[in-house]
Order: structure tokens, then sequence, then C-alpha cells
């Protein structure tokens, strides 16, 4: 995977700025306007790239919510959003052709 191939200190240096990212989304959020969303998503980006924990946390609670979960992917762009949306493709296409 691609946590492993990070040096562990890069890898802690982005799970902490993670972190700070949501708590200044939690301090912005109140202000007018949507700087706290983006806040919090750059926050979850970092974490989910650099925490197994965190990325099957995410994984349960995508299989709770599959609908919200599927709109997060997307906004995120993961890749195995990607890589689920390709597969689905290829075998809409393959049965539309028998």
């Amino acid at each position: 995977m691609e946590i492993e191939r990070r040096h562990p200190a890069l890898r802690v240096a982005q799970l902490v700025l993670g972190v700070i990212l949501i708590i200044g989304a939690a301090v912005i959020g109140p202000i007018p306007g949507p700087g706290g969303i983006f806040l919090f998503a750059g926050g979850m980006v970092l974490i989910l790239r650099n925490s197994r924990w965190a990325q099957r946390q995410f994984a349960r609670w995508k299989r709770r919510w599959p609908k919200t979960g599927h709109v997060v992917d997307l906004t995120m762009r993961r890749g195995s959003a990607i890589r689920r949306r390709a597969r689905s493709r290829g075998e809409a296409g393959t049965e539309s052709t028998n």
C-alpha cells in the first residue's frame, strides 16, 4: 500500500496536519462562508491517506451509509472510488452486449 512507502516522519507530520485542519474547521465553521468545509475535507484526506485505522473506520462508515460514502469518495477523488466506478462501467458494458 501507499502508506508503507512513505517515511514514518512524513506520515506523522501529515497526520498531525490533518488533525490541525479538522480542528481549524471546527473553529472556522461558525464564520459565514464555506471555509470550514474545505479545511475538514483536506484534513480527512490527509488522515485517510496516512492511517490504516482511519481507513478501516471510514470503510465501516461507508458500509453503514453507502450513498453518503459514495458522495464523499467522489468529492475526495479517492482512488478506490475511481477503481470501483471503472469496474462497474466495465460490468455494465459486458451486460449490455449479451
